[in-house]
């Protein structure tokens, strides 16, 4: 194609992804299943998926949904609570049906209501895991309403993090979505015994938290963890581009109804699924390594949760002229729901899209 840069890599997986239920999931997962191989599929759902059952049936439902000819797995996890059976969490993972457990402190974000409401609850728990190999995905925040909304993450690092790993040190855990320098230095120095790694966000690498209030309140910018300051962002581009294997792709697309976004109370969360790809590519290219976007996206989540590399390809192209604002989404009943559109426009693209 004419002045346009190419690049081809093995079909990545989303290491960190929401694709709700219902209309909703019918509506979203064909973005996510068109791109990605695989994905971690997030449970904190209105219930939650808390057992080895529910996330059964919930893999049945998101395949029950998946376009025909489009080759997609749900990798399911389970929503620890203060009560979680450690008995149904080793059978789910023998069976091949739970590929992690999420750890949402009570409180934190979307649906975590149910959460842990004090980690030590669980201690037993995640002594299983630790044993079984099965990976804690952690929210990295405190919820004290106490500690101001951008220090959450560091916070959670010194007071949850640290003694944890002291405690369980051969606990495999991924820091999900990290936002902050702390969190990507902690992670850069710790990672290198193999048992804890990051995933970073398409959106954190693009906004900073004025983007949030840029010319008015914008709620499609606000997700949880909320983004922070420029010098942070420029960190999380800096690791993820880093060649580290400690760090991969995990994009948290958290879509939600146009209506729940823009109210009075929005929501928390970012729908970035139907250019997630290009938007990395986008980060990649700006800070000069392009080159490293297929270790970070098809290769080192694969290494780290001991699958293999996807052997189907997918190629991006880099356009003259960028592809503007997306339209919003509509699921069957006719509700909108609003993709993630950058401050700065974006020239790559999935080629086909």
């Amino acid at each position: 194609m004419p002045n346009a840069e190419r690049l081809t890599i093995p079909r990545p997986d989303d290491w960190h992804t929401h694709l709700r239920d219902g209309d909703m999931l019918a509506a979203v997962l064909p973005f996510t299943a068109r791109t990605f191989a695989r994905a971690i599929v997030m449970p904190n759902l209105k219930p939650p998926v808390t057992t080895t059952a529910q996330a059964k049936n919930y893999r049945d439902a998101i395949l029950a949904a998946l376009p025909k000819g489009v080759s997609f797995t749900p990798l399911m996890t389970i929503y620890l609570t203060d009560t979680t059976d450690a008995d149904d969490l080793a059978r789910g993972q023998k069976e091949g049906m739970v590929t992690a457990a999420k750890l949402y402190p009570a409180g934190a974000t979307t649906n975590s209501e149910g959460g842990v409401t004090d980690i030590k609850k669980i201690y037993l728990v995640l002594e299983r895991m630790q044993k079984t190999g099965l990976p804690l995905l952690v929210h990295g925040e405190v919820t004290d309403p106490a500690v101001d909304v951008f220090d959450r993450e560091a916070v959670f690092i010194e007071k949850i993090l640290i003694p944890l790993r002291r405690a369980m040190p051969e606990l495999k855990i991924v820091f999900e979505h990290v936002t902050t320098r702390e969190a990507a230095d902690y992670v850069a120095s710790e990672g290198k015994s193999g048992k804890l790694a990051a995933t970073i966000t398409a959106h954190h690498l693009h906004i900073d938290r004025n983007a949030m209030f840029a010319g008015g309140l914008r709620p499609h910018f606000y997700c949880l963890p909320v983004a922070k300051r420029d010098e942070h962002r420029q960190a999380l581009i800096q690791a993820a581009t880093s060649g580290a294997p400690m760090f991969f792709l995990g994009t948290d697309t958290a879509p939600h109804l146009r209506s729940a976004k823009e109210s009075a109370c929005a929501c928390a969360g970012i729908f970035s699924a139907p250019t997630a790809l290009a938007l990395y590519a986008q980060a990649f290219d700006g800070a000069g390594k392009i080159g490293c976007l297929e270790a970070f996206a098809s290769r080192f989540g694969p290494a780290f949760y001991g699958l293999p590399v996807n052997n189907d390809l997918i190629t991006l192209e880099k356009m003259p002229n960028s592809g503007g604002e997306i339209k919003p989404i509509l699921t069957g009943d006719g509700r909108q729901i609003v993709p993630f559109t950058p401050p700065s426009p974006i020239h790559w693209r999935v080629a086909g899209s």
